[in-house]
């Protein structure tokens, strides 16, 4: 059973955006759809760290007004001001062929395939010899 880390949202000028996730796995892979609002694929970063979790972050966001004079009350649909993003952390379960994991942006939903590793595993069983003198 995986556990999942969940970082608090980064917290600047006031403002705060999540993403909203969703993970399921079918037989042959586990999936993730994270809601990342007003994002591109330039704004969002898909890596795995410490070489079983998977950190996705977004920066930037949505098109900013870039009008002079233009103050910002409330930025909470995925971006809006300079610098505020999210982050997320999953610990990967064992199945995962981590070099295999494919990530796309599309409508708003950032959708990553985590393929399993299919191929059957060595026994993590260890038979230790007993004797009667160490």
């Amino acid at each position: 059973m995986a556990r999942f880390f969940f970082n608090p949202p980064i917290y600047r000028t006031g403002s705060v955006t999540t993403g909203l996730m969703d993970w399921f796995e079918t037989p042959q892979a586990h999936f993730i759809k994270i809601n990342v609002p007003g994002y591109s694929k330039e704004d969002v970063k898909v890596q795995v760290e410490e070489g079983n979790v998977l950190v996705v972050r977004g920066e930037g966001g949505k098109e900013k007004e870039k009008e002079k004079g233009t103050v910002w009350h409330v930025a909470e649909r995925g971006g809006g001001v300079e610098g505020v993003g999210f982050s997320r952390e999953i610990e990967l379960p064992e199945d995962v062929k981590v070099d295999q994991i494919k990530a796309q942006v599309e409508n708003g939903v950032l959708t990553v395939v985590l393929p399993k590793d299919l191929s059957p595993k060595a026994s993590k069983v260890r038979n230790i010899h007993v004797s009667s003198k160490l």
